[in-house]
């Protein structure tokens, strides 16, 4: 689902345009079909839908809320929830940041928090500095991360990731302009590779306790689908 953030006529102005963003939405219904013929590994999930098969992400280089490069390298080794946003949402992003958080919580007392990253992409990079970045982040968690880049390396990730986002006119208001930006949060598996997307509004008790249905079978090997494919 797309949230426009702010109201108005929407106008796509990022470079890629609409095309781009067709491209992206026709990618996420695709790819996140439920009702694909391909039986997925977990049969059903009341928080989210897990892809049929772990989709391998393409290299890309971002920067991190420390000015850090950020990339593929960065995700491996651990579970990843994202999202995308902008730091001056209103809505959307401060509302998913709390899903993290509450999601955090629920790992914690099954003692997994420090297995899983949650990861914030901001597609504003003209506003969102990684100092801005980090500080927003770091207000809802400090070991939340937080990445962006310019929007020639953020479209091709979001476009993978089965997401999207543009800017539309604020006409007469004081930022200038808003980011309408697609509100799910996606799940990846400790290799980097997408395995399911949480459509919005979320549940976070629901979206922990099928984190804890995939991260077994993952580790179980109980679907070849995830430890198979690379």
């Amino acid at each position: 689902m797309t949230h426009n953030s702010g109201g108005g006529l929407r106008r796509l102005l990022i470079p890629v345009g609409v095309l781009a963003v067709a491209a992206g939405v026709w990618f996420g219904v695709s790819r996140f079909d439920s009702g694909a013929e391909t039986s997925p590994p977990v049969a059903a999930m009341q928080a989210g839908t897990p892809l049929p098969q772990p989709k391998v992400l393409s290299p890309f280089t971002l920067t991190d809320q420390d000015a850090q490069p950020f990339g593929l390298a960065e995700l491996k080794g651990r579970w990843t929830f994202v999202s995308i946003g902008f730091t001056a949402c209103g809505g959307v992003c401060p509302t998913n940041m709390a899903t993290y958080r509450a999601i955090n919580r629920e790992l914690g007392t099954a003692g997994a928090e420090q297995t899983v990253n949650f990861l914030f992409i901001s597609v504003d990079p003209e506003r969102d500095s990684p100092e801005q970045l980090g500080q927003y982040v770091r207000r809802f968690d400090p070991r939340f991360l937080g990445a962006t880049g310019s929007h020639d390396r953020l479209q091709p990730l979001v476009w993978e990731l089965g997401l999207m986002y543009g800017r539309s006119e604020e006409e007469g208001g004081a930022m200038g302009y808003m980011v309408d930006h697609s509100a799910s949060i996606l799940l990846l598996d400790p290799q980097a590779r997408l395995i399911a997307v949480f459509s919005w509004p979320h549940d976070s008790a629901a979206m922990a306790n099928y984190f804890g249905v995939l991260h077994d079978r993952y580790y179980q090997g109980v679907s070849g689908s995830f430890r198979g494919s690379s």
